[in-house]
């Protein structure tokens, strides 16, 4: 059965074989630039996708539209990353992009505009389950996008379509070729899109106060300097130094990080900061309702990591997850779970609550405070 739908074209390769496939599948295929938010301080890459979005509707002859969709992505995304990493955490605005945007905005407007269906280019699969549409991890392993998407439901995944999903990126490249399509030899976008050639650690200083902080070990003796608590990770080992002599040339990790008095906790033992298992806030099942099955599953913690072992309970909005084998989690990303190649859902890593030592509390620190959007 034929349907309308819009393709999110992103000026990139695998959007733009996405709408290949769906015009060649014999759909009424319309292409949409979704116009985000970029700060002023950052060279301008939206026109150039812009163009390279309408060189492929132009070649694949469909119509082309687009959506500013600029104040909800600073509002839903960016703000709200802002403001996770201000509170220690480490949060990916992919997922927030996906249910905010992609998945809410754009789908809700397009939906309005007439489409049946909207197509983006994520390498990630829906399949017919027994009780409705799941989500299935794409077939390139390297490319799987199905952990950034957790957060859709049924409903979501009943009007949407990732054609490129039962692809490899090598055949995406060699279809785009065969094809003709102006974007066929296009590099792939790399790190977040509103930040461009910026390190996110520069990117946050313009919109978090930082000072710069005492690094102390787990007993609160001070063993250095950084450059300001939100701009770290757990498990991160760069970006702040050790002056103790007799310490400085040892690799050391953050393992606690307290914002609220600008303290980075390290070791020189990264296992310090690795957890037997952990809280899971804001859990999300795409079903609607947590699996009657509660063993048998994996938890991925980063995009690209391997799956680990878990046993999990769940109670309401919060899972307690306990792993096969200590693991360094970072507060703020997300937990997703899998049973074998399906996503089942997933949530946000608590925050280690235990208390940082009084002896490393600075009186003397500036608090970080944030400023959204308000160039320093």
């Amino acid at each position: 059965m034929a349907h309308t739908v819009f393709v999110g074209l992103s000026g990139g390769v695998d959007s733009a074989v996405s709408a290949a496939l769906l015009k060649e599948q014999g759909h009424k295929v319309v292409g949409v630039f979704i116009k985000i938010w970029q700060p002023e301080f950052i060279e301008c890459t939206w026109q150039r996708d812009r163009l390279d979005a309408m060189r492929v509707a132009a070649a694949l002859g469909i119509p082309f539209k687009e959506i500013d969709l600029s104040e909800e992505y600073k509002n839903e995304v960016v703000t709200k990353m802002i403001s996770s990493y201000s509170a220690g955490e480490t949060p990916n605005p992919d997922v927030l992009c996906n249910r905010s945007i992609k998945f809410g905005a754009f789908s809700k407007w397009a939906r309005a505009e007439g489409a049946d269906v909207v197509a983006t280019g994520h390498y990630a699969q829906i399949k017919q389950g027994e009780h409705g549409p799941e989500l299935w991890r794409g077939v390139d392993k390297d490319k799987d996008q199905s952990y950034f998407l957790y957060q859709l439901n049924q409903g979501d995944l009943s009007r949407s379509a990732f054609p490129v999903g039962a692809m490899t990126k090598k055949q995406v490249r060699a279809y785009a070729k065969a094809h003709s399509l102006p974007v066929a030899q296009k590099p792939d976008s790399q790190g977040l899109c509103f930040v461009g050639d910026v390190s996110m650690r520069d990117f946050l200083k313009r919109f978090i106060t930082v000072a710069e902080g005492r690094v102390t070990d787990k007993k609160g003796h001070i063993l250095g300097v950084h450059e300001g608590a939100a701009l770290y990770t757990i498990g991160q080992r760069h970006g702040f130094t050790v002056t103790k002599k007799q310490l400085a040339k040892t690799p050391h990790y953050v393992t606690g990080i307290d914002t609220k008095n600008n303290i980075v906790i390290v070791s020189a033992n990264r296992s310090d900061a690795a957890r037997a298992g952990t809280v899971v806030l804001d859990m999300h099942w795409i079903s609607g309702v947590a699996p009657s099955f509660l063993t048998g599953l994996a938890a991925q913690m980063r995009y690209r990591e391997t799956p680990l072992p878990i046993k999990l309970r769940s109670e309401g909005k919060r899972a307690y997850v306990d792993f096969g084998e200590p693991h360094v989690i970072s507060p703020g990303q997300s937990a997703v779970v899998y049973d074998g190649g399906r996503c089942l859902g997933g949530g946000i890593l608590a925050k280690n609550t235990a208390p940082v030592p009084a002896a490393a509390k600075p009186k003397e620190d500036k608090k970080q405070k944030v400023m959204p959007f308000a160039e320093k």
